[in-house]
This record gives C-alpha cells, sequence and structure tokens, in this order.
C-alpha cells in the first residue's frame, strides 16, 4: 500500500514537472530576460495548486476548496492533453524546417494556450449543458394495474455538491418535469463523498420539486457508516423513497428492486432480492454498478437501471470503462432482460466530460 501511494506520488509530481518545464520554456520565449527567481515562484504556484485537490478533502466544509481542486484538475488535464502533440509538433518542426527557435517557441505557446482553453471550455459546456437521451423497452408482463404502458426518466451520478450545486440542480428538477413523467429513478451517487455541500447548498428543497415519486439507490460516492442513518434521512427529505436492499410494488405499476450498492459488503444477492417479488410483475432493478449482467438476467429482471461508469468522463477513460463494463453507457440486451446504464447528470473530481454529456434518460416502457 505504501509502496503504491510513492508511486503514485511521483507520477502526479513528474506530470507536474513536465507541465511546469513547459510553461517555463513558453514565458522566456516572451520574456528571455526574466530572472530566475520566477521560476521559483511558478514553481510555488503549481505546487500549491497541485495540492489543493488534498486541501479539498481537508476543508470539505468551505466550497472554495472544492472549486480550487476543480480549476486546478481542468486545467491540468487539459495541459497533459496538449502538451505532448505540442512538444512533437516543435519536434518535428525543428527537424524539418529552419525556423527562428524563439518565434517557433512563441507561436507553439500561444496555439496550446488556445487548445488549453478551448478543450476547458468544450468539457464545462459538456458537463454543464445536459441532454435528453430517450430509449423504448417492451416488458412481455402485464403492469400490475394494467395500464398500456410507463415512462420513466432515471438520472444518475448526480453528485450534488458544491460543484454540482443549485442551479444544476435545478435544471434536474426542470428537466424531469418537462418530461411529465409516471416514475422517476436514481440509481445512486446522489452526492459528492458527503452530504455537508449538499445540505450548505439547499438541494433537499430544490429535489423536492419534482412532481413524480422518486424512488433512489446508493451509490459509491454516497458514503453510509454502519449504523450511520443522518445520510438516508437527508435523502428521504429531498423527496425520495430510498431501496436499501428493498422490493417494492405497493402503489406502483411495476415492482421495483433496489440494492445496496457493490461497495457494501452486506448487500443481498439480486437472486434472494427477486425471490421476494412476484415473478409474474415486471420487475425493475435499480443496481448503481453495471456488472453481472447475466445474474440479473437469471435472476427474473425485465430492466436493470444503472450508472457510475460516467462513460469515462474524460478520454481516454472511455475505453476502460468499455473494456470494464458489458454495457458501460446506453442500451444492451442481456438474455430477454433490458440494461440501460447512463453517463450521468453530474460529475466526479473535475466539471469536466470531454468523452461523454451530462443527460438524463427517458425509457418508455410497454406492457404485453
Amino acid at each position: 500500500m505504501l509502496i503504491r501511494i510513492i508511486v503514485s506520488l511521483l507520477v502526479y509530481h513528474g506530470f507536474l514537472f513536465y507541465i511546469g518545464w513547459n510553461l517555463w520554456k513558453g514565458i522566456k520565449a516572451f520574456r528571455p530576460a526574466i530572472r530566475r527567481r520566477w521560476l521559483i515562484v511558478l514553481s510555488a504556484g503549481l505546487l500549491i495548486a497541485a495540492w489543493s485537490m488534498f486541501f479539498r478533502f481537508a476543508f470539505s466544509e468551505y466550497a472554495w476548496s472544492h472549486w480550487a481542486a476543480a480549476v486546478w484538475l481542468i486545467f491540468a488535464y487539459a495541459m497533459v492533453s496538449v502538451l505532448p502533440i505540442t512538444n512533437l509538433a516543435v519536434i518535428l518542426l525543428r527537424l524539418f524546417t529552419r525556423i527562428d527557435r524563439r518565434r517557433l517557441t512563441r507561436s507553439v505557446t500561444v496555439c496550446a494556450s488556445v487548445c488549453v482553453l478551448l478543450l476547458s471550455a468544450f468539457g464545462v459546456y459538456n458537463a454543464y449543458s445536459p441532454v435528453v437521451r430517450a430509449y423504448d423497452v417492451k416488458i412481455g408482463k402485464p403492469a400490475l394495474d394494467g395500464r398500456p404502458s410507463l415512462k420513466i426518466v432515471m438520472a444518475a451520478d448526480m453528485h450534488f455538491g458544491a460543484l454540482s450545486g443549485p442551479e444544476h440542480a435545478k435544471r434536474l428538477v426542470r428537466m424531469i418535469n418537462e418530461q411529465q413523467p409516471d416514475l422517476v429513478l436514481f440509481p445512486g451517487d446522489l452526492v459528492d463523498d458527503d452530504i455537508v455541500q449538499y445540505v450548505k447548498q439547499g438541494i433537499p428543497e430544490i429535489l423536492r420539486g419534482i412532481e413524480a415519486p422518486v424512488y433512489a439507490t446508493l451509490g459509491n460516492h454516497d458514503r453510509i457508516e454502519a449504523g450511520d442513518t443522518e445520510l438516508i434521512r437527508t435523502l428521504e427529505d429531498s423527496g425520495m423513497d430510498l431501496l436499501y436492499d428493498d422490493v417494492v410494488s405497493e402503489g406502483l405499476p411495476v415492482t421495483l428492486v433496489g440494492r445496496k450498492d457493490r461497495t457494501d459488503p452486506n448487500r443481498m444477492s439480486v437472486a434472494d432480492l427477486a425471490s421476494e417479488a412476484d415473478a409474474a410483475s415486471p420487475l425493475i432493478l435499480l443496481d448503481h454498478q453495471p456488472y453481472d449482467l447475466d445474474l440479473a438476467a437469471r435472476a427474473g429482471i425485465d430492466l436493470e437501471v444503472s450508472g457510475h461508469t460516467h462513460r469515462g468522463q474524460i478520454f481516454p477513460a472511455n475505453f476502460i470503462t468499455n473494456r470494464i463494463y458489458e454495457n458501460d453507457w446506453g442500451y444492451l440486451k442481456k438474455d430477454g432482460m433490458h440494461s440501460v446504464v447512463t453517463s450521468g447528470y453530474g460529475f466526479w473530481g473535475l466539471p469536466m466530460r470531454t468523452n461523454s454529456r451530462s443527460e438524463i434518460t427517458v425509457i418508455n416502457v410497454t406492457f404485453d
């Protein structure tokens, strides 16, 4: 464990040195006579910025600590994404052209700065401008109340807190109500690791504005300790019915099966939970992490809704999620079971998405 921490810190500070070296070269291209004391100032500033992500956890009760870490992470990601391309361009241009070295460095510095700004703006826009995605699902069972169809809105991974704050929450409520759903499902990661900012930002009052029944399960970031009921009380005070290894059907057209998160060692198996339900009723499973789709299908689940993957959130993490999960985003039919995985409404770590878009998901269910 200690070796892993040391290696991680060395890699992290290696990236920091790489960013700092490029910044200093860019500054010197425009100010060749700049004194070395400014290199010390630059190094100190980068170190403070780099460690701001750790201050976020030490000062989680203050919104500024979350924003300081977020701004640094956006900047660092954009720099590490852009700089290798610009460094390669400099090497090739020096080899095959006779452009003046200082002029070349200046031009590349300007291009790199513009690319960093554009990439950052693109990522932030994707994070804060959610879209609606819709899927049509047919379940070969009759609804419990005999209706022919059911409109579900599903959203996950809101990570509500300092970064995904009141305006993003109001946007979610507005988008959900515009769809006029019969049922709203939130399969996990509702808060950003703790409820301090969730409560301080007034999110519970905002979410109570959803004009449909809301059922939710917990995710791996909805941290809950043994015997701790504060998180559950807070979420229920937000207008949700929390399913914590529970099966409910009373007053509903379907049977909802809500699992604890995979990180909870005490959660029940999907087969044991499904055995508590009437197999003849439409079974909809809320499971935050979309693992083991075959087990849910064998248990008789008709529709499983999940989140967690963020579809990687930033490039190239989407290649990793695509390898880990059978369905890391969108729709998949597995042995007669429908799996719908959302890329998430919020974000984690940094308010940025480069290969996915914040979204809510509409699932139009028809019954046979």
